[in-house]
């Protein structure tokens, strides 16, 4: 969705379940910054590429997918981290799907790198409908997705 007042386009930056523990939870997996810290860097990285970011966290499968679904009704691309919801939800990835199917970008990204890590973490059923996956560089990756969306949203 393009906001009005400046002509920028929104991204919703939607990260799952235990993202909201980052800088607490497992700090040698996934740093030690806080979402308050990956919230700021998205907002700073978002204005650097002319995009209105709105970061979201929810541990509530049911509230990502409404945020998917939101992403459609109202035009935002999505840089998504499902977090755990990457390895089984089929709620999610269908609602993912959605996203794309209305011409919408939607990056995956994951902070750690799921397949270097243990065997369930190596399926996604988020990749397969995903416009783009980046894995394994930390907050960075966010940037990269936002990069990607940008990129994206300049050649459609």
């Amino acid at each position: 969705m393009a906001d009005a007042d400046k002509g920028r386009q929104t991204v919703l930056v939607v990260n799952g379940p235990n993202l909201g523990r980052l800088g607490v939870r497992d700090p040698d997996v996934y740093g030690r910054q806080d979402l308050a810290t990956l919230t700021r860097d998205c907002e700073d990285w978002g204005q650097q590429l002319g995009l209105d970011i709105q970061v979201l966290q929810s541990d509530d499968e049911g509230q990502v997918i409404r945020w998917m679904h939101q992403a459609v009704d109202q035009g935002s691309a999505v840089v998504l981290n499902p977090a755990a919801f990457t390895h089984y939800s089929y709620g999610l990835a269908d609602a993912a799907v959605q996203v794309t199917q209305a011409g919408l970008p939607l990056m995956e990204v994951h902070i750690s790198n799921p397949a270097s890590r243990e065997a369930f973490r190596r399926r996604s059923v988020i990749s397969p409908v995903a416009t783009g996956t980046i894995t394994g560089m930390g907050f960075y990756g966010y940037r990269l997705a936002l990069e990607a969306v940008a990129h994206l949203l300049e050649s459609a």
